[in-house]
């Protein structure tokens, strides 16, 4: 059976679009019951309401800690209308019955969130009736209406002001939404006293993780069209963040078009000055850092500029006038752009100039001051792998130059580079740098010398005088043969083959510098 919805209860942390709702509800006839700091807003908006207090008899007490925790509400509320006995019950004790709970909790995560948050103050905002009241709602959804957030309200207004009711449909649904609501709280509770506990240097997983996500978008689709996908955002996701980005242009992203943007912005991170990633399935196909966001497009775009069509760009600086005008030359492609920002006059020469003026997307992040994510997650068949994430800053302290030849300053700074890039590289992964450009990638080979003479191919021309970083180390000394033949002029590599002896004399028989930097950068 569908009740007429003649009380509400309501109660909320957030009044985000409160008024109006509960407005139309009063004009509706809907009785409407409230609490402290919910009811003075209501009656400043001129809408009465009954305070709960009057209703039990029980005054709030303990600053508010308690209010709602009393029979009159909770019976109320889990009253079955369809039970002779359960009605005879609330008809006894004169309990009225509420067919609509209106209830969002403390802003816990928020408030944990703020940088030297107290440990009291994140107590206090453990909120305890608001979740009994939703619980209590969304089990007994069969007669009971429940909302936990202002997105809901429109649709339980039109239900009510066409019919006094809501639909079983709809009241289920709402059920799931509100235990989510609640268990996401939940989890942002137990985290945060995880984290306060702490764990040991040798195991700081902690024995369970709840990662609460919310759904964003439906995707067109996946990774091919017959899968479905959707896009979901961690509840406090920081800043600089693709899932957090403000979409400024373009037609809607695809699940491979997010999943290259965020690998172009890890990449732009990573540059110095003026940084410009190009990526192209997962991985760079361009990349260059300069002294202006013009000539950095323009040496990235170059890296490979038939790979680079239809590509994804990522920038460590907001986008200007220089860098949109090179975009918009003839006969360039690009899907989308992410960037901390875009000049006006960039926007107006990306959204009208380029043939692919009406598609480009144009991805605004915000600051990217906050660091990369810490813990990165990857599913596998049956559970989850975690481990921390590869996103801290190289430690050149660290390297060591393991060849007689020494790089030379010039030299340092491309094996820099090379070496800020090839971490972003699917493995086995090689580089070639050259002018603080990317100019020749090899990628996810079975053999790393396969990689090597991929990246040379790609490189071309510009093999000679370009420097090699390699995300693990050589097993054998046949790639440093071939990139010597190349005429690649310094090597860099995290070193630990048992063969290192044998890789170092290479490099002194051709004359290259080789730098250990006792770091590996896998990526799977």
């Amino acid at each position: 059976m569908s009740p007429r919805i003649e009380r509400a209860l309501i109660s909320v942390s957030d009044k985000s679009g409160l008024v109006e709702f509960a407005a139309g509800l009063h004009a509706a006839g809907v009785q409407i019951y409230t609490t402290g700091g919910t009811a003075r807003s209501l009656v400043e908006a001129g809408i009465p309401v009954r305070d709960v207090a009057d209703y039990t008899g029980f005054p709030e007490m303990m600053d508010g800690r308690l209010k709602t925790l009393h029979p009159r509400v909770f019976g109320g509320i889990l009253c079955r209308r369809d039970r002779a006995d359960d009605m005879q019950a609330i008809a006894e004790h004169g309990i009225l019955p509420f067919e609509l709970v209106v209830v969002n909790l403390y802003p816990f995560a928020e408030t944990v969130a703020r940088p030297n948050v107290t440990r009291d103050a994140a107590i206090e905002k453990i909120d305890i009736g608001g979740p009994s009241l939703v619980r209590a709602a969304a089990k007994n959804h069969a007669f009971v209406t429940v909302a936990t957030g202002a997105a809901q309200y429109p649709e339980i207004l039109a239900a009510v002001q066409a019919a006094q009711v809501t639909s079983w449909e709809l009241r289920e649904r709402l059920a799931a939404e509100a235990f989510a609501h609640t268990a996401a709280y939940d989890a942002a509770i137990s985290r945060y006293f995880t984290e306060q506990l702490g764990t040991s240097d040798a195991d700081h997983f902690p024995p369970a993780i709840d990662l609460p996500l919310r759904r964003l978008a439906t995707l067109r689709y996946g990774e091919n069209p017959h899968q479905a996908a959707a896009l979901y955002a961690s509840e406090t996701p920081g800043g600089g963040h693709l899932v957090g980005a403000r979409q400024l242009h373009g037609k809607e992203l695809s699940y491979n078009n997010l999943l290259d943007a965020d690998a172009a912005l890890a990449v732009a991170r990573s540059l110095p000055k003026c940084g410009v990633s190009v990526i192209k399935h997962n991985n760079p196909c361009g990349a260059a850092a300069a002294d202006s966001m013009g000539l950095a497009t323009r040496l990235a775009m170059e890296g490979d500029p038939v790979s680079a069509f239809g590509s994804i760009l990522g920038y460590n600086q907001p986008v200007d006038a220089e860098a949109a005008d090179y975009l918009a030359t003839p006969g360039l492609f690009v899907e989308a752009i992410v960037a901390p920002g875009f000049s006006p006059e960039a926007i107006q020469i990306l959204t009208t100039k380029p043939k692919w003026k009406a598609n480009v997307r144009l991805l605004d992040v915000g600051s990217l001051t906050q660091a990369a994510q810490a813990v990165h997650f990857r599913c596998i068949d049956g559970g989850m792998l975690v481990q921390d994430a590869d996103c801290g800053p190289d430690r050149y302290d660290q390297w060591t130059v393991e060849t007689s030849s020494h790089p030379s300053d010039h030299q340092l700074a491309e094996l820099r580079l090379a070496w800020a890039v090839v971490r972003h590289v699917k493995s086995n992964a090689i580089v070639l740098c050259r002018d603080q450009a990317l100019c020749g990638v090899g990628a996810g080979q079975m053999s790393r010398v396969d990689s090597v003479q991929i990246a040379i191919r790609k490189a071309a021309g510009r093999a000679p005088g370009s420097v090699l970083a390699s995300d693990a180390f050589f097993p054998f000394p046949d790639s440093i043969h071939e990139a010597a033949a190349a005429g690649i002029r310094a090597v860099i590599q995290p070193g630990g083959s048992k063969r290192d002896a044998e890789v170092i004399a290479a490099c002194d028989q051709h004359g290259l510098p080789m730098v250990f930097t006792h770091r590996r950068h896998f990526k799977h």
